[in-house]
């Protein structure tokens, strides 16, 4: 990665013509959209040796797409981030063997938390403004919802696990409602509305089901009918990430101990069974991600002493530390894993504004099929 801005150019001149070529033979015109070189810059981090590789440069402002969003191809090829280097903050793809990156959106508002790829890698979700849009790469996009007036777009919005709806949340007067929107067919429908405030709906895989927060008092699963809506039973502390296994049989949680003195672990609960259980304590994780079979978690420190990335093994509860992240804001750093386990992401404001760096984990973690 450190030496991928060399050879760019001709890689980058032959995907792009193939791209118009196929756009073309469909009879439809690609955005004329930018593509940049590669900005990369390896080094080697302070406190381990290992090198980091700076993906994204920090003159623009380059963030990932919100933690429980697809933002990394399945055959992990390229990721999604949003950028301002073109004058507003809009939807960028990153080769990750080249490390260019070319724009894809030139959308008013967007909003770059809602990023989210689709799972057969065609096209990506976001909202911008009041609006959510579904574009097909190399093709335009178009807008497959429009938040009705009186109601106003809340926080979250996910890709359903098989790419068939989007799920999002509308807030009005201090009312909330789930709502579920189509990408291929069919019209948007309402799954519960509710008197308190309510964000970050998060669908359940290979389950009919949408996990969500709700104000102060923690995470609650609803069916798709609206039916059995109901709080889950969790350890007592303030839940700062949740993701679903890849099975959705259970919910990995980060938990931050109401007791201030107290390590912030990692849990795991079953919501067909009631079942939770400590995974591990962490070195005062602010953010975590896990794996693909969930066997390793990465997370950021929040300890001003210790600003690093880490790596936590689920069988013993070890740590390994990465690299130094040095973010403002460690909840913000947002590790997560290349689909065969052997990179890592995060974002960090290290050198002024949010850039995008990476570290290889092949000699560190098992690969994942």
């Amino acid at each position: 990665m450190a030496h991928a801005g060399r050879r760019w150019t001709r890689r980058g001149f032959l995907l792009t013509g193939l791209a118009s070529a196929a756009a073309a033979s469909q009879g439809r015109k690609p955005p004329e959209f930018p593509t940049f070189p590669s900005g990369a810059r390896g080094f080697p981090d302070p406190s381990t040796g290992l090198e980091v590789v700076r993906l994204t440069d920090p003159a623009w402002f380059s963030t990932l797409p919100a933690y429980y969003n697809r933002a990394i191809a399945s055959h992990g090829g390229y990721l999604l981030f949003t950028c301002g280097r073109t004058g507003s903050p809009q939807a960028f793809r990153l080769d990750l063997k080249t490390a260019e990156s070319q724009q894809l959106t030139g959308a008013g508002g967007l909003d770059g938390a809602t990023l989210a790829l689709t799972p057969d890698n065609r096209a990506f979700c976001y909202c911008a403004g009041r609006s959510l849009f579904l574009a097909k790469f190399g093709s335009k996009e178009r807008e497959v919802y429009r938040v009705p007036e009186g109601w106003e777009r809340g926080r979250g919005v996910t890709v359903a696990p098989d790419g068939a709806a989007a799920t999002l949340v509308e807030t009005r007067a201090g009312a909330s409602r789930l709502r579920t929107i189509p990408l291929r067919a069919g019209a948007p429908r309402t799954v519960f509305e509710s008197a308190a405030a309510i964000s970050d709906p998060l669908p359940r895989p290979r389950h009919a089901q949408t996990l969500y927060r709700s104000g102060g008092r923690g995470l609650w699963l609803v069916d798709h009918g609206g039916r059995g809506n109901r709080r889950l039973e969790l350890a007592s502390g303030r839940i700062a990430a949740a993701l679903w296994a890849p099975d959705g049989r259970t919910l990995l949680y980060l938990l931050l101990p109401e007791d201030p003195a107290q390590l912030h672990s990692i849990r795991e609960h079953s919501p067909d069974t009631g079942a939770d259980k400590p995974i591990a304590r962490t070195s005062q994780f602010a953010c975590f991600s896990a794996n693909r079979d969930t066997s390793v978690f990465a997370g950021a420190s929040e300890n001003r002493g210790s600003p690093y990335v880490l790596l936590l093994l689920r069988a013993t509860g070890a740590e390994k530390t990465l690299c130094e992240h040095r973010a403002t804001d460690a909840a913000a750093v947002c590790p997560v894993f290349s689909p065969d386990s052997q990179q890592l992401f995060f974002q960090s404001d290290r050198d002024g504004k949010p850039a995008i760096y990476s570290v290889r984990l092949d000699q560190l973690v098992e690969k994942t099929a």
